[in-house]
């Protein structure tokens, strides 16, 4: 999970260092919109993809990797002596404890926001409804509401609710409580707090564009440099004048339209995408090779003459374990190994362990050439005789004949 996680910001990362670098001073408002959205729900996804193309073109071995089996964490946690029912996972407490934290801010701003809502005059009119603010100067926009200050000019309130309404139009607000939610479940991670920015100054963008088409640019310009709201810090609320970004909105303003040939800028996704598909479905094979590479040179190893699982036409089976013929092999396997790893002896402190385990499976059903790779000796061993007590197994077939296989098993666990 830590791996996925880091994994996630790093993608994050990237993706953003395209849009600053690229991206971010076009006048592609609507796509940006879309990208700024996209990118930090697309690197939660990208970590689960593995393209088995890509696998095959780094690894020297083929093998077969099992999906990642979790051994009875709890039953394996109450065998061990250091175990205690009173044991704290500080990890999980932080945790939860943070996304506490910023789950009450995030309702506390909620509340204040109907808090507005109900303390002041709400005036209905078509698509949305305008709030008045007694003797204030505020204003901004959440969702179909407009709160706006009463001290306001007329002048002023005219222009500050054409803009309002293009938020409004535009749904922007939905974006800004996608990030709050998102800060909410990764609080820890800084990436998301610079989205939200990006987001929102292209917010401004597309709303500052749609009222420069019916309003003279100097105008504009100098009622929005005339505002100097002091409004509370809600970061899901569209506001008129927002001093940090008031610069950056001008300058944008002043620009060209970007030309259409500049939209081939966005085709720099696809190397992008494509390298982080393969980082993601080579990274465990990596780790998955090191099981069987020796601490010798890569050139030293001798050359494996096995068939890869994946073109196998008929795949193993075990003989008189579990056998059923809805149950598949890895399954049949990781319930073995489940069933008779174990931890009592093993002295395992509190922490996390990960193993990986290699096998091969001749022409006649011998399971043979067992590798174990951890970093605990006791482990190794451990899981070196669960896997000596492998009964013989249906061999896989290619051709019509039985053929050898290798296969990786990686495991995890944790002591808490």
């Amino acid at each position: 999970m830590f791996t996925y996680i880091l994994q996630v910001i790093l993608f994050q990362m990237v993706f953003l260092a395209v849009y600053d670098f690229f991206l971010s001073k076009e006048t592609f408002h609507t796509y940006n919109r879309w990208y700024v959205l996209g990118a930090p729900m697309l690197s939660f996804l990208l970590p689960m993809i593995q393209i088995p193309i890509f696998q095959e073109v780094v690894p020297k071995l083929l093998a077969f990797s099992l999906p990642e089996l979790l051994i009875s964490p709890q039953t394996i946690a109450e065998q061990s002596p250091y175990y205690s029912e009173g044991s704290i996972n500080y990890i999980e407490l932080v945790f939860y404890g943070g996304v506490g934290v910023f789950g009450s801010l995030f309702l506390g701003k909620l509340i204040k926001i109907l808090s507005l809502i109900k303390a002041n005059q709400v005036i209905k009119k078509p698509g949305h409804s305008l709030v008045l603010l007694v003797n204030q100067i505020n204003a901004f926009s959440f969702f179909r509401y407009v709160f706006l200050g009463t001290q306001m000019s007329k002048e002023k309130q005219d222009v500050i609710i054409k803009h309002e309404l293009i938020h409004v139009q535009q749904k922007h607000s939905l974006d800004l409580l996608f990030f709050e939610l998102f800060r909410i479940i990764m609080w820890f991670n800084p990436i998301l707090y610079l989205y939200q920015r990006r987001i929102t100054l292209v917010h401004e963008y597309i709303t500052d564009a749609a009222l420069l088409q019916t309003t003279q640019k100097h105008d504009y310009f100098n009622k929005l440099l005339a505002q100097t709201f002091d409004i509370d810090n809600l970061s899901f609320v569209n506001q008129f004048c927002k001093h940090s970004l008031i610069k950056k909105r001008i300058t944008m303003m002043t620009k060209n339209k970007s030309k259409q040939i500049k939209k081939a800028k966005y085709l720099l996704l696809v190397p992008v995408l494509a390298g982080m598909l393969f980082y993601t479905s080579c990274s465990n094979n990596d780790a998955e090779n090191d099981v069987l590479l020796t601490e010798k040179k890569q050139s030293q190893v001798p050359q494996i003459d096995k068939i890869p699982f994946v073109l196998l036409d008929e795949k193993p089976s075990f003989i008189g374990l579990d056998a059923q013929e809805d149950v598949s092999f890895d399954k049949q396997l990781k319930k073995f190994v489940a069933r008779n790893f174990d931890a009592t002896d093993l002295g395992l402190k509190s922490n996390k362990y990960r193993i990986y385990a290699a096998f091969s499976i001749d022409d006649t059903g011998l399971v043979k050439d067992v590798r174990v790779r951890t970093r605990d000796a006791k482990l190794s061993d451990e899981m070196k005789r669960v896997l000596s007590l492998l009964p013989n197994v249906k061999p896989g077939i290619k051709e019509g004949k039985p053929v050898s296989t290798l296969y990786v098993l990686p495991i995890s666990f944790k002591i808490e």
